[in-house]
């Protein structure tokens, strides 16, 4: 697609920005919903490329409008997480315990190096382009916290919704994409168990909530293996039960922090509900004083790719890359806010994977302290990707 051509043409004498803007990202991650300093970075990257800037729940929106055409919207997301570097990359790290472990540094610098090309050539596209930067993807708060500030009411409706993710599979360099769910939804859930204290030496006169729990954990791995068909796929996981304090104390609650992951909303109710049924159940056959309590919390919805664009964008990726850089996405059990966005547009979207690791390069995953992605090539794949998934919704002369 000669548009898109025109375009990252211009991203050999950016290269050197880019690679400052990503090192300068790194050393200075901040934690979800509290990325100020990131936001002002990408703010004013925005206006000195001519975008007009919305600063909207924490987030920024840059929008630029280049005559008629539809309205593409890129999304990337800014957060860091509660991790301590240990990369040894010389633009580590400066905050102690926070870093950007899960490459969301590279998303932001790759969507301003693409708001940056395409403002540098107006004559290659037409239509309304806006560049979204995220915060709070880690902790499922920051899509909602700009839909919550009125997003859909601040900036236009766009036509299309794009984003994607750095990770260790395809190798750097290369993309990987797939309509349908790419990445499960995600449900937590603090499950409070109330029991009734005693002396460990008598335990017939009180309701140990540590044998209750120990019981619902074993119960809840029936779930996945019993309740859902083979064919589908759910995890429930059981990351934390916290109970006592002393080794002759029974005490009067134990709590329970519950992960689910599923890709389809059948799945998703079938699971919630065996949770509570199963707790609840568990608890009055041993006579709890209290029912049990449950608190939802860091939702995330299933990515769903919708089928046309992504065969539109994968078709252009292959044109552009050429088909050996150009994978099939293998769906991944993480989860992303990114689709609240698009679905309160009622926009279409695709989410693709960015390879980040060289082949025979140490590959660690993402949320490791040592993860650590080539800077080059993911950085100019990254940034080719974004120009050219645009420009198939809206170059001058894309092949529509």
């Amino acid at each position: 697609m000669r548009s898109a051509q025109q375009v990252v043409a211009g991203l050999d004498a950016i290269a050197r920005w880019q690679e400052e803007v990503y090192a300068d990202l790194h050393r200075h991650p901040e934690l979800s919903m509290q990325e100020t300093r990131t936001a002002d970075t990408v703010a004013g990257h925005l206006r000195a490329a001519g975008y007009q800037v919305h600063r909207i729940g924490g987030g920024v929106v840059g929008a630029l409008t280049n005559g008629p055409g539809p309205t593409v919207l890129f999304r990337a997301d800014m957060d860091a997480l509660p991790v301590t570097e240990t990369t040894g990359l010389p633009y580590a790290s400066e905050k102690t315990g926070v870093m950007h472990a899960c490459g969301h540094d590279i998303h932001v610098a790759c969507g301003l190096s693409a708001a940056r090309l395409l403002a540098a050539r107006p004559q290659a596209w037409s239509g309304t382009y806006l560049a979204l930067f995220q915060p709070g993807e880690e902790t499922a708060a920051g899509a909602q916290a700009m839909l919550d500030d009125g997003l859909t009411s601040r900036i236009p409706a766009p036509g299309v919704a794009l984003s994607q993710h750095v990770l260790t599979d395809p190798p750097a360099g290369h993309l990987a994409t797939a309509a349908g769910p790419v990445f499960s939804a995600g449900d937590s859930i603090r499950v409070t168990i109330h029991g009734k204290g005693s002396h460990g030496s008598m335990p017939h006169l009180g309701v140990d909530p540590i044998v209750l729990a120990a019981s619902i954990v074993l119960r809840l791995q029936t779930i996945p293996s019993r309740l859902i068909s083979p064919s589908d796929f759910a995890v429930v996981t059981v990351g934390s039960l916290h109970a006592g304090a002393k080794s002759n104390i029974i005490p009067d609650e134990a709590v329970l922090l519950l992960n689910v992951r599923t890709y389809d909303t059948h799945v998703r109710d079938t699971v919630l509900a065996a949770i509570e049924r199963i707790v609840r159940t568990e608890c009055s056959a041993a006579a709890t004083p209290r029912p049990p309590s449950f608190e939802h919390y860091e939702q995330f919805p299933v990515t769903d790719n919708d089928s046309m664009v992504t065969d539109r964008v994968t078709a252009a990726f292959r044109g552009h890359f050429g088909t050996a850089r150009v994978h099939r996405f293998t769906p991944v059990p993480a989860s992303e806010d990114f689709s609240r966005i698009p679905d309160a547009f009622g926009a279409p979207y695709t989410y693709w994977g960015l390879g980040g690791f060289a082949d025979g390069s140490a590959v660690l995953p993402n949320h490791n302290p040592g993860f650590a992605p080539a800077m080059q090539p993911t950085l100019r794949t990254g940034t080719e990707a974004a120009v050219v998934a645009t420009l198939a919704h809206m170059g001058a002369v894309a092949d529509h």
